[in-house]
């Protein structure tokens, strides 16, 4: 972005599923390897780093991230590398900047998250069985033409039980009120996690495997009467779930909770309580309008606060797409950028918890993790980042020059707006001292300044890490 652009309680940063990744190996035959079910999540990632660094709908881009990470969804989990597609492009991109409740609502009937959180298998304890028994039913008077039926295969005990084992299952229940809508602090229960997950059974997968879709299933739904949150629940059918959507959207903790998850993500990892309490009544009175309180937040003095100046810092992704734009780097192969993401710390759609990846600064910040953003930032300049193509001399629009401090001060102008910290100026000048930053060429003995190593070591700086 070109501008300082339960077990679900545990953050992203805390526990990911990351992939080993190696940011200079030479990319896949895409003819090759179309079948491979990685490849799929490969692609996927190519287009989102392509889209962060080409698209001129920036806010969109940050939205749809910011959104993805909300709604999290684990493409290592079986048949999601597949829908993963669909679920950014038809669920998430779409309402970014529009109602809440369409958001959830949508999401809710995802194959993605029907499937993450395992609410496709969700039933009616007692339908389930009902259904098991129907079965064996069918399969025991299941014959041939003769006079005696065929006999029965027989089955490992352990796995027919676990066969007929379906019934009632809280993670999606949990999620939706925890992460999604009311926060961890939202005022629900242990008995409302049940009786949500209760108004949810039937919520599953047509096809999955050919053409998958959202389906809701009558003979699974549990459709006794529910109490969710005080609140009597028994609209009927489907219903019972677009009921609950309902009402939680609508509750003053989603207001807030959501709230202060976007004046995180765009202001502070503690947001200013009067901006959260502002954008919290938009949220209300527009009926959850995204957009609303997007605007509400951008015009609130807060925003514009000398605190509220850099004091985020990137995300992975963030920094090499920031990085990318600030250099006009010509980007032919996407993957390597996409595996360099993954080795600083946070492969796409690899995050295993609903959580998401974490978009505070404890999730970011270790020496290891800025030596690897250092490291990929002289790579990216001095191009030996395969696919990509920066030209720091047209950069300077100068010559190199042996005036390492003027040569400094432009860099500074360029990728840090001017204003860079005392302390990172000395440091940055002390560098220039080191011989492989001030090199002489064969026809000329007077060292010179290597352009695409200091613009690799400005980038390094911590004013850059910040949005």
């Amino acid at each position: 972005m070109k501008q300082s652009p339960s077990n679900s309680a545990t953050t992203g940063a805390q526990k990911r599923g990351a992939l080993s990744v190696d940011p200079n190996a030479v990319p896949r035959n895409i003819a090759d390897d179309s079948k491979r079910p990685q490849r799929v999540v490969e692609e996927l990632a190519m287009a989102k780093m392509t889209r962060a660094i080409y698209s001129e709908r920036q806010l969109q881009q940050v939205m749809d991230d910011f959104w993805f990470n909300h709604f999290n969804v684990y493409a290592a989990k079986g048949e999601d590398r597949y829908y993963l597609t669909s679920y950014e492009r038809d669920v998430i991109a779409p309402h970014a900047l529009g109602k809440f409740k369409d958001l959830v609502t949508d999401t809710a009937k995802s194959p993605a998250m029907l499937f993450y959180l395992d609410n496709f298998l969700s039933a009616d304890p007692k339908a389930a069985q009902r259904l098991a028994q129907e079965r064996a039913m069918r399969q025991q008077h299941r014959g041939g033409f003769g006079r005696y039926p065929r006999p029965m295969p027989q089955q490992n005990p352990t796995a027919q039980k676990k066969k007929q084992a379906r019934g009632l299952n809280e993670n999606y229940g949990r999620e939706l009120m925890e992460l999604h809508t009311l926060g961890v602090d939202g005022g629900y229960t242990q008995k409302d996690v049940t009786e949500v997950a209760r108004c949810f059974t039937g919520w599953t997968i047509e096809n999955p495997r050919e053409n998958p879709e959202f389906k809701f299933d009558e003979r699974i739904h549990d459709p006794d009467p529910k109490l969710v949150m005080g609140k009597k629940i028994h609209s009927g059918g489907m219903k019972d779930g677009e009921q609950v959507i309902e009402l939680l959207v609508r509750h003053p903790s989603t207001a807030k909770f959501i709230s202060t998850k976007l004046a995180r993500r765009f202001v502070s990892d503690t947001p200013p309580p009067a901006l959260v309490a502002r954008m919290t009544e938009t949220f209300k009175s527009s009926d959850g309008d995204i957009r609303a309180v997007m605007h509400t937040m951008i015009y609130s003095p807060e925003f514009w606060t000398r605190e509220a100046y850099r004091a985020k810092i990137k995300t992975p992704f963030e920094f090499v797409a920031s990085s990318v734009r600030v250099l006009g780097t010509e980007v032919d192969t996407p993957m390597p950028l996409v595996q360099w993401v993954g080795r600083i710390g946070e492969p796409l759609y690899q995050c295993q918890p609903p959580t998401g990846y974490s978009d505070k600064a404890d999730a970011w910040v270790n020496t290891g993790a800025l030596l690897n953003r250092l490291n990929f930032s002289l790579a990216l300049a001095g191009n030996k980042v395969r696919g990509s193509r920066t030209d720091a001399l047209a950069l300077f629009g100068t010559q190199s020059s042996a005036d390492s401090r003027q040569l400094l001060d432009r860099a500074v102008q360029l990728f840090l707006g001017g204003q860079a910290a005392p302390n990172t100026v000395e440091t940055l000048q002390k560098q220039l001292n080191d011989p492989q930053v001030m090199q002489a060429k064969l026809d000329d003995p007077v060292k010179q300044v290597d352009l695409a190593i200091l613009t690799g070591l400005v980038l390094g700086a911590p004013e850059f890490q910040r949005r």
